[in-house]
């Protein structure tokens, strides 16, 4: 399908584009279309639209008519679509050239039927039937029976018209606003407006005495908005069309309808049910669906076979009056005013008539609830003390964890301590030696003292460490510095390695990492890794005995990789290391890793395990990086 615009072309562009859809013509896939018209099996329809293919309201009669083809007709169907845009202009440009793109469209290929929509298309279809389609029936739909030329009308013409009743239009405004003084009338400054311009002053004679019309055909749109926004009281707004102001600026009609909606002070009607259900008050109007039924049973008697000339239709008047309910309520217009067998649409229900039956539902549910609530708000209590009760135990069960990690550093402990308590003795003998001489060397006692000084604070940072694992406190969150605290586990564990033969090494990230979470918590999760790895290396049959621990960054999160050479972990064990009571140890519980998993999960971390490339575990801790 194509939609074309047509505007004044210059002939070098014209035949450019003459030559381009002779080609077209000339395709494959269009010569098997015709061969397969010729033969029955498909029917071509070509739908010409007056200002645009999505132009109301005739944008809505084509919609509706395409729709009812579709779903009526018993044949497949090529539908073609081209829109005659010049006849929005004031001054329209010349015709010609698309004229000539649909005799070289359709020169070899004729429609089955021809469909126009709306009076610019009608008077074009008739126009020039002789030179493009002078066999094809035609459909003229959706035109006000005023606008068909009549002495062109053929045999193989079928006409859908529609009647305008503008008396009809205006006693219904003044039946729903007696009051009203004036009507402001919104229309553009086409062709086709301009006709209509003429028509409505002389239907209205009549009105006189009574109102007062103003029209708008001469001003911009943006000059309608502006006095639409200001009008005095018992106005009320009549829209026709605006396809082109009188600035030559052209319009969508919805779209400006709505525009001129957003700002007008006064009520807006209109006669065309394209328009209704956003922005119209509503009255009598023409049907969309009277004129596309029509249509759609002509041009399927006419595929069919059907004799046009047995076709005919009178002129089809507005439908049932019908009102949108908001429009109504907005601008305070009593339903009592309406004529008997109006229709209002668009009735807001109150909230029992819309939830009616969700609130009978809604007051069983609140009965059944009111006795369940007492229940759950036991059973949450319960629950709480449950997890509660749970942390408490998984405190302690970690405390217990560290103590068992604590005894396989004995030895650590014990050479640490050893040394600075045996270099306070030495120092301090050396001291009493020297104190018995004559004349002692002040100097080197004052060294000695340094000496014995440092060496006691060397001892109570082991022992403070010491403390620290091993101290029973609840879970402490708080910003730490994560390579320091990775750095005092490896302390703890330094002493076993070198005794072990295994080379322990510490590669930390080059700028601080701060996380939040609990100091001696994550420092049992880096003992136990390391105390597992230094296990793992102990039992390989490798002859690299090493451990490495490194600290880095990767995105908002600080990583710690702790690293063996030992035989790593076998592969159907990969996925439960860290389940409760799993190891592969024979005197394990099975518990440091699950554990371990707890409290990096505390901390909104993660804990993985996997094997290297080149031999030996890789655990990996990632931690949130603080803010």
């Amino acid at each position: 399908m194509s939609s074309v615009s047509v505007r004044p072309w210059p002939a070098a562009a014209a035949l450019l584009c003459l030559s381009l859809f002779v080609a077209l013509c000339l395709s494959p896939e269009r010569a098997g279309a015709v061969e397969r018209s010729r033969r029955g099996e498909l029917k071509r329809v070509l739908v010409l639209h007056s200002f645009g293919r999505e132009f109301r309201p005739w944008s809505e009669y084509a919609r509706d008519i395409k729709a009812g083809l579709e779903a009526q007709s018993p044949w497949p169907l090529d539908i073609q679509e081209h829109a005659l845009l010049t006849a929005r202009f004031n001054n329209p440009g010349p015709e010609a050239p698309f004229v000539e793109y649909l005799h070289s469209l359709y020169q070899g290929a004729m429609p089955d039927i021809v469909l126009s929509i709306g009076a610019p298309a009608a008077r074009f279809a008739q126009k020039y039937r002789a030179r493009l389609f002078p066999n094809t029936p035609l459909i003229l739909s959706a035109v006000e029976y005023r606008l068909i030329d009549r002495a062109d009308l053929r045999d193989n013409d079928v006409v859908v018209a529609i009647r305008n009743d503008f008396v009809a239009a205006f006693d219904n405004i003044l039946r729903l606003l007696p009051d009203t003084k004036s009507v402001a009338i919104v229309i553009g400054a086409s062709p086709l407006e301009k006709f209509w311009i003429e028509e409505v002053k002389r239907e209205l004679k009549s009105f006189d005495e009574r109102l007062e019309l103003v029209w708008y055909s001469d001003l911009s749109f943006e000059e309608i908005l502006k006095r639409a926004s200001a009008l005095p009281p018992h106005t009320a707004l009549f829209w026709g069309l605006m396809s082109v102001d009188a600035a030559g600026v052209a319009h969508e009609s919805d779209i400006a309808l709505r525009s001129l909606h957003a700002v007008a002070n006064a009520p807006i009607f209109s006669y065309q049910e394209p328009f209704f259900g956003d922005s119209t008050v509503g009255g009598p109007m023409h049907l969309v669906g009277e004129t596309t039924s029509r249509t759609v049973s002509a041009a399927i008697g006419i595929l069919g076979g059907a004799d046009p000339a047995s076709i005919k239709y009178e002129p089809i008047g507005f439908g049932v009056p019908k009102y949108d309910w908001r429009e109504l309520r907005r601008w305070g217009i009593s339903e009592s005013r309406l004529p008997p067998d109006s229709e209002v649409l668009f009735r807001e229900p109150n909230i029992w008539q819309r939830y009616r039956w969700q609130m009978l539902l809604i007051t069983a549910v609140f009965l059944v609830q009111a006795g369940l609530i007492s229940g759950l708000l036991h059973e949450r209590r319960r629950r709480r003390f449950a997890e509660v009760e749970s942390r408490e135990r998984l405190t302690e069960l970690a405390h217990v964890n560290r103590y068992s990690t604590v005894g396989e550093l004995t030895t650590s402990i014990a050479h640490e301590l050893n040394q600075p308590l045996g270099s306070i003795l030495t120092n301090a003998e050396t001291a009493e030696l020297l104190l018995k001489a004559n004349s002692p060397d002040l100097d080197e006692i004052r060294q000695i003292l340094a000496d014995i000084r440092r060496d006691d604070q060397r001892a109570s940072e082991v022992i403070r460490r010491l403390r620290a694992v091993l101290k029973k406190t609840p879970f402490e969150v708080k910003n730490i510095e994560l390579n320091d605290t990775v750095r005092e586990a490896i302390g703890l564990a330094k002493t076993v390695a070198d005794g072990r033969r295994i080379t322990l090494t510490y590669m930390p990230f080059q700028t601080e990492l701060h996380v939040k979470g609990d100091p001696v918590q994550l420092q049992q999760v880096i003992l136990n890794l390391i105390i597992n790895a230094m296990d793992a290396v102990s039992d390989a049959d490798t002859g690299k005995r090493e451990v490495s621990v490194s600290t880095l960054r990767t995105g908002h999160q600080a990583e710690i990789r702790i690293t063996d050479t030992g035989p790593g972990i076998a592969a159907p064990d990969l996925e439960n290391v860290f389940d409760p009571f799993f190891t592969t140890k024979p005197q394990g519980m099975g518990m440091g890793l699950a554990i371990a998993k707890t409290i990096v999960e505390a901390h909104h971390g993660v804990i993985a395990a996997s094997n290297q490339l080149a031999g030996g575990a890789l655990f990996t801790i990632r931690l949130p990086m603080a803010r």
